[in-house]
């Protein structure tokens, strides 16, 4: 493959546009500024002639500059990303914003597998395969914290692929298990918003409400542990190794138990509200749970004060920390069993439902390149 890539396609509303890519990009992005080609949003190139004949004429002393700058030319035989994530985002059910992603240097499109949080083929062509671009759809309509990735699918010339970020305030989700599968979209704009509204975000949901639950567990877990060994450790007066612990020890030993606490007890603070959300123990057979609930619901919200002190930069002695903190982490200690099982007998509150629409029509094709 050549350092220096151009690949050519249509858009509905730019006309002609560009993409450069390669570990020379920046050459392929001289030729087209040379040939007449103007930059704009995202790194994407277009040409301003509507005139067929311009553009043929450009077209063709492109190849000529590209030759001269080391680069290739290409016509795709798809239209461009652009419009097909505009389509989708129109159809799918609330507000979702489409973004062109440019990878225009190999290293960029690596430094995407870290926060791809998929299982599926989109995952396995990230890595092994070259994708110089591709598109976002965000949902911004404060429903769920959801930005979908989609793809060309590498080997095909009409399908596409969609998976899915990482979803705030995870980090990095290479490799992890709870992870949903990307999906094969048709190149049918009302198929594929249905494939994605009917198979993709349903599963999605589930995906992301079984890890949240799992951080929570976890935390939780962490915490007993601690707590375990702090508690052992001032009945007895000695480290866990016998060693005799002094009165200064003893106090560092429990700064060091509440400030671990506290960083643990942030990932309930972060995630349990979600899963508490859809929770619902009266469809369940233990009912009785929705008293516990509520108040693990009341332990939140008299935590989140403090984290949202800390997150603005507002000074809180570890003291005043710990005493804000402290209530809420026992009520978690004590009734997080009865959290857990009504967590994994919910299931995430479904998304709106894909609106009834005319017969899916296909995406148009890219217009045929230019002759020289």
């Amino acid at each position: 493959m050549a350092d220096a890539q151009i690949t050519l396609s249509h858009s509905r509303g730019r006309g002609i546009v560009a993409l450069a890519s390669g570990e020379k990009y920046e050459s392929a992005g001289k030729a087209l500024v040379e040939s007449g080609f103007q930059r704009g949003e995202a790194g994407v190139y277009r040409l301003p002639a509507e005139d067929p004949d311009v553009s043929r004429t450009t077209v063709a002393g492109l190849v000529r500059r590209a030759e001269a700058h080391g680069a290739t030319v290409t016509t795709s035989s798809r239209r461009f990303i652009g419009d097909t994530a505009e389509d989708l985002a129109r159809l799918l059910p609330g507000q979702w914003e489409a973004q062109v992603e440019l990878y225009s240097h190999p290293l960029w499109q690596e430094d995407l597998v870290p926060w791809l949080w998929d299982s599926g083929e989109l995952a396995r062509a990230v890595q092994s395969e070259r994708i110089p671009y591709a598109a976002t759809l965000t949902l911004t309509d404060g429903a769920s914290e959801t930005t979908l990735l989609l793809a060309e699918r590498p080997g095909h010339q009409l399908d596409y692929l969609v998976g899915a970020f990482s979803p705030v305030p995870f980090e990095e989700s290479y490799g992890d298990p709870y992870a949903p599968a990307s999906i094969v979209l048709s190149s049918f704009p009302g198929r594929a918003a249905r494939a994605i509204t009917e198979r993709y975000l349903p599963a999605f949901d589930r995906a992301l409400h079984a890890r949240r639950t799992t951080a929570v567990a976890d935390a939780l877990d962490r915490i007993r542990t601690e707590h375990r060994a702090w508690t052992a450790m001032v009945a007895s007066g000695r480290y866990s190794d016998a060693t005799p612990l002094s009165f200064d020890a003893l106090g560092t030993a429990t700064a060091q138990f509440l400030d671990t606490t506290w960083r643990e007890f942030l990932t309930v603070v972060d995630h349990a509200p979600a899963v508490l959300a859809r929770c619902l123990p009266t469809a369940t057979p233990w009912p009785e749970d929705a008293e516990t609930l509520a108040q693990l619901t009341h332990a939140l919200t008299d935590a989140e004060p403090v984290h949202e002190d800390l997150a603005r930069g507002t000074s809180l002695t570890s003291a005043e920390r710990n005493a804000r903190m402290w209530p809420a982490v026992e009520t978690w200690l004590a009734c997080g069993e009865s959290f857990l099982r009504q967590a994994r007998a919910a299931t995430p509150h479904p998304r709106p439902v894909l609106t009834a629409t005319a017969t899916p029509r296909a995406l148009p094709s890219a217009r045929p390149a230019p002759r020289r």
